[in-house]
């Protein structure tokens, strides 16, 4: 199992914001990545401030879990098969750390698959961090996205210095998992 603190800073953009910030930077090329998200019946983990997913990007698949850090957010992740995932889609979940951890945490070992993000991503190196171009498709929904990850808190203001310098006015990005259920609860979801 990896496990890293994960930093980082964003912001929801326009189309068009966003077709001038790929212009200007030349990302890397787009690579698409489908998010399953599970959760208990109640929203377990949602209520502890967590998440867990299975990312499936160019035929490998991986399982995450998202949970508050004293700073940012600890996210620990295990490959999976292609089989294991399959299974866990539909409804076993495989036996592995991050499963556990998600099952200490939701306090059940029962998880469901409450539904698919999916995110045409372009990512490079930006002032000794990451900047990620995200374009999201999800619950008859798109939006896009800008986000710096960061190594420390100074990420902040490096972030902040790109929005002004593209005089784009700062709107708060919610994490993808909480962007989707709001809009699912919104279109007659849980």
């Amino acid at each position: 199992m990896k496990q890293e603190i994960e930093i980082e800073f964003k912001c929801l953009l326009t189309k068009t914001q966003f077709e001038q910030l790929v212009k200007a930077f030349k990302p890397g090329p787009f690579i698409t990545q489908h998010n399953h998200y599970f959760d208990t019946d109640h929203f377990s983990l949602k209520e502890a401030g967590a998440a867990l997913r299975i990312r499936e990007k160019n035929g490998h698949f991986e399982m995450t879990l998202k949970e508050p850090a004293e700073t940012g957010l600890l996210e620990s992740t295990v490959s999976l098969s292609a089989e294991d995932a399959a299974s866990a889609l539909s409804g076993h979940i495989p036996e592995n750390e991050v499963a556990a951890a998600a099952r200490s945490l939701a306090g059940t070992d029962s998880f469901v698959h409450f539904g698919t993000l999916s995110t045409a991503r372009a990512e490079m190196a930006y002032e000794g961090g990451l900047l990620v171009f995200d374009h999201s498709t999800y619950v008859n929904q798109e939006d896009y996205e800008i986000e710096y990850e960061a190594a420390g808190l100074k990420g902040e203001e490096i972030f902040y210095a790109l929005l002004k310098e593209f005089d784009i006015d700062y709107k708060p990005a919610e994490n993808k998992i909480r962007r989707f259920y709001n809009t699912n609860i919104q279109n007659g979801g849980k």
